[in-house]
């Protein structure tokens, strides 16, 4: 029998639901092609700075983003390229899924 390490997988799971909110998922999507400021997030997600803020921090305490000031401007980009395949592999298979639940309510008729 395999022996799985734990507290590597609640490790998984905190990263995870770091996912878990679709403000995040925005954000994250928004940062696909490239750095951008709260303001231009507050700009593409309409809500207020302290939400973003707060959306942003948490990313960059999981490690998903991480900054660059210039100036007074501090940009927010993905820490990796692999974050962006793993929401596509998720929106793949959530494509999927409405598909094979048509399918299914449509064969139900």
């Amino acid at each position: 029998m395999a022996k799985h390490n734990l507290d590597f997988y609640r490790l998984k799971a905190s990263l995870c639901k770091t996912f878990a909110d679709p403000r995040r998922l925005i954000i994250i999507e928004e940062l696909r092609n490239g750095e951008k400021t709260v303001s231009d997030l507050m700009e593409a997600l309409a809500i207020p700075q302290a939400a973003i803020s707060r959306h942003l921090a948490l990313l960059r305490e999981r490690g998903v983003v991480q900054t660059r000031r210039a100036g007074m401007n501090i940009f927010y980009r993905l820490t990796s390229p692999k974050i962006c395949e793993a929401c596509d592999i998720v929106h793949d298979i959530l494509l999927q899924q409405i598909e094979n639940d048509h399918v299914l309510t449509s064969n139900l008729r």
